[in-house]
């Protein structure tokens, strides 16, 4: 697959994840996050903040894996 195509899905799909996972976390956070205290809601979105970085990472490992090999290793 060519680089841009890579590049170009890998950016529709970083997009299309971090829209859902953040309806997801609010949803959650809404539902059950009602009568927390308000230590409970800075855990939950510290947490639920930085987790959206894993799937991300490994869509844009995916994304420059390709740029490795064509360039021979480099």
């Amino acid at each position: 697959m060519r680089p841009t195509l890579r590049s170009f899905i890998g950016t529709i799909l970083i997009i299309v994840i971090v829209s859902l996972y953040a309806l997801l976390a609010t949803t959650i956070a809404t539902a059950t996050l009602a009568t927390a205290p308000w230590w409970a809601h800075l855990l939950y979105f510290l947490l639920t903040g930085l987790l959206w970085v894993v799937p991300a990472m490994l869509v844009i490992k995916w994304m420059a894996g390709s740029r490795k090999k064509q360039d021979g290793g480099r």
